[in-house]
């Protein structure tokens, strides 16, 4: 699946990753060695996200029910949390860079794509 920004129609991600089940939100990334361009993990619902265990900074979108960017952080590093965004139902991480190289912000709304 690819994820793009609607407002200026750049690609975010062109292989997304789907994490629903509790266990494959739970560990996310964990464990891995990065997320390389194109690559993304979405989880769905997400409200808030920790980067505990993780060895690598990433870029993370917040988005509401209608994929409406509601929060976003740029290179978040390893060994950090973020607050609860209650208007969020998911979240998008993706490789550290790609919100600035995609202009993407908060208002944006990403579509899925298969």
């Amino acid at each position: 699946m690819r994820a793009l920004n609607t407002r200026n129609g750049k690609e975010l991600a062109s292989n997304v990753m789907v994490a629903e089940r509790i266990v494959d939100r739970m560990i996310g990334l964990i464990g891995k060695d990065g997320l390389y361009e194109g690559e993304a993990l979405w989880i769905r619902p997400c409200k808030s996200i920790h980067t505990i265990g993780m060895r690598f900074p990433i870029d993370v979108l917040f988005l509401d029910f209608d994929n409406r960017v509601v929060e976003s952080r740029e290179e978040m590093p390893p060994y950090r949390l973020t607050r609860t965004y209650l208007k969020a139902s998911t979240v998008l991480e993706l490789p550290a860079g790609t919100l600035s190289l995609t202009e993407t912000r908060k208002g944006d709304t990403i579509s899925f794509v298969e």
